[in-house]
């Protein structure tokens, strides 16, 4: 499926991301408790997804993309709470922020639409 690429693919650039952030943080911050929840939850988004992508059955799929979506909203927490904790400025904020809420509605979409055809 094409839009099963392009969540793939916007997952992957989040991770590598969200890698970088957490780099940033453990070297020019010195944080190491909410940067590696952050990491756990940011990089697992992609790593559900590409466990959907392989599922076995329509409910495996739309299982792992839950957890997917699920992990993406944690990983939302954990860059407001850095944000709000004075670890990352602003603008920091916003720019990964705009890609998580992105993968969210993605995520959104691929959810309700999957669990439309399994439920009719």
């Amino acid at each position: 499926m094409k839009d099963d690429n392009a969540i793939k693919t916007k997952s992957e650039d989040f991770a590598v991301r969200i890698v970088g952030l957490y780099k940033y943080l453990v070297e020019k911050k010195s944080e190491y408790v909410m940067s590696k929840q952050m990491l756990r939850s940011g990089t697992s988004v992609g790593a559900n997804i590409n466990e959907a992508l392989c599922g076995i059955s329509r409910k495996d799929f739309l299982s792992k993309m839950y957890i997917a979506f699920k992990e993406c909203n944690e990983t939302k927490y954990w860059i407001t709470l850095l944000y709000r904790t004075d670890y990352i400025s602003e603008k920091e904020k916003n720019s990964i922020m705009n890609d998580c809420e992105e993968l969210l509605r993605m995520l959104s979409s691929i959810t309700k639409t999957t669990s439309g055809s399994i439920n009719s």
